[in-house]
């Protein structure tokens, strides 16, 4: 009887956020803002309009009448996390040729916004989409910044910029072979409203054709990402001045040459002087809990991936994952596993600042799991400080994409983008695993851990 009468209760609370109060009141939680200091007890944090008007606590900060009280108590606050390393187009499914082929034309209409809610959910309320058909982004960016699809705020690349697309693949990796082909696909992306450059193979571009790219990007305002798995697509990411790397590598080598890592430091050095830090995605979890997954699959059978997809795309996607061990992707994985420590310590060593990103869509990671899972990791393997992985999530990207003047703090006059969990997150990072409470732009998506679907829409119902 009790348990129903808590639900009923519960049930109340969300129809009442679904109405989407002017003004909010989060009263009693712990407060871990973003700014890397000591958290705020028993907080109080005033919302207007989908923004933060003041934070303080419940001794200094009165809340006023016509504020609709919800209460945090024995809650985590944060601000709302980034997922820096998406892949909206992907869901988890084992065979890329056969989805690339399969899926085309669902990527808008579903996939991309399964996704997106599915992110949502699990906490994350901004995210980079790094690599898609542009128009599918576009569209998919558009329709969550008006509100008519749940998701994060999106930050796009549209598609990879290489040398030469793999074969299949030409709708979202574009070829770049020429100065003036560099500047006519920036311009293209620019003015369909991309916010990043993505590029991959850039040491196999022509170097004029990959400096172009990035100078281009840069006069436009956006942001230029690039792959790392070989050294010297590194080296070639610094002489072109990329301002972020992802991944650690494709390869067996036990750690990175000593020539990579004076170049990086050298980087490192001039900090402002070079327009501000050098950032690093490393995307590490999916190689360190590959064989975790492989011993103990019971992960996979979550339906929280499900969320938003059809019957037949869920039916695609387990059968393509029923033997994880055996997998051509991952085949490598078991050989790259225990070069990462070594490879982390030496990119914290070199001073570049990280951001957590996941590679979120691919094969066996999904939206729903793949960013808590990066955040244990680095705490509890790599051994990276539990406030700077926070950080590493919030803050740091807010920054890295120009945007800190409205994300990666719970602060005055930033968007309400706050989520809380049940119990100490700076002890026990797994928290994560099961955001209780999601606030985007002042709207309730999900409390005490259950989903306002009147908020998410018909467009991400549960299958």
């Amino acid at each position: 009887m009790l348990r129903h009468i808590l639900k009923a209760a519960i049930a109340s609370v969300l129809l009442a956020f679904s109405a989407q109060a002017e003004q909010t009141a989060l009263v009693g939680g712990r407060l871990i803002d973003g700014f890397g200091h000591r958290p705020i007890a028993n907080s109080v944090i005033l919302i207007k309009d989908g923004v933060i008007e003041k934070v303080g606590t419940k001794e200094t900060l009165k809340v006023p009448e016509g504020y609709n009280v919800v209460s945090t108590e024995g809650m985590d606050l944060l601000p709302g996390l980034w997922e820096s390393h998406a892949h909206l187009m992907l869901n988890g499914h084992a065979d890329y040729e056969h989805w690339d082929k399969a899926y085309i034309n669902r990527l808008a209409d579903e996939i991309m916004p399964a996704s997106a809610a599915q992110l949502l959910l699990a906490g994350v309320t901004s995210a980079r989409d790094l690599g898609a058909p542009l128009e599918a982004s576009v569209s998919v960016k558009a329709r969550i910044a008006s509100g008519e699809t749940p998701g994060p705020r999106l930050f796009i690349s549209g598609p990879f910029l290489q040398d030469e697309p793999y074969p299949g693949t030409e709708a979202f990796r574009w070829g770049v072979k020429s100065v003036s082909e560099a500047r006519e696909k920036v311009k293209i992306l620019h003015e369909a409203g991309v916010d990043i450059v993505k590029l991959i193979d850039q040491d196999k571009m022509d170097y004029e054709v990959a400096k172009t790219i990035v100078h281009h990007a840069h006069k436009y305002g956006m942001k230029v990402v690039a792959h790392s798995h070989r050294p010297d697509e590194i080296r070639r990411g610094l002489q072109i001045c990329v301002d972020n790397f992802e991944h650690t590598g494709l390869t067996t080598a036990p750690e990175y040459p000593a020539d990579v890592m004076e170049k990086l430091k050298e980087r490192t050095a001039t900090g402002r002087v070079a327009g501000g830090p050098l950032y690093w995605t490393p995307t590490v979890e999916g190689l360190w809990n590959f064989q975790y997954t492989v011993d103990n699959p019971e992960k996979l059978d979550s339906n929280c991936w499900h969320r938003g997809l059809k019957d037949d795309t869920i039916a695609d996607i387990k059968q393509s994952i029923q033997n994880p061990g055996q997998l051509g992707y991952t085949q490598l994985t078991p050989l790259r596993r225990p070069t990462l420590k070594r490879k982390i310590a030496q990119l914290r060593e070199a001073g570049l600042v990280f951001l957590v990103g996941t590679d979120s869509g691919i094969p066996m990671k999904f939206h729903c799991q793949s960013t808590w899972n990066e955040m244990d990791v680095w705490v509890n393997v790599m051994d990276i400080p539990v406030m700077d992985t926070i950080r590493a999530a919030t803050y740091w990207p807010a920054v890295m994409m120009g945007v800190a003047d409205k994300q990666g703090t719970v602060s005055k006059g930033k968007y309400a983008d706050i989520i809380g969990v049940k119990g100490d997150v700076l002890r026990h990072i797994n928290l994560l695993s099961r955001v209780d409470f999601v606030m985007k732009g002042g709207t309730v998506y999900k409390y005490d851990g259950q989903v306002n679907e009147a908020a998410m829409g018909p467009l991400a119902l549960t299958n």
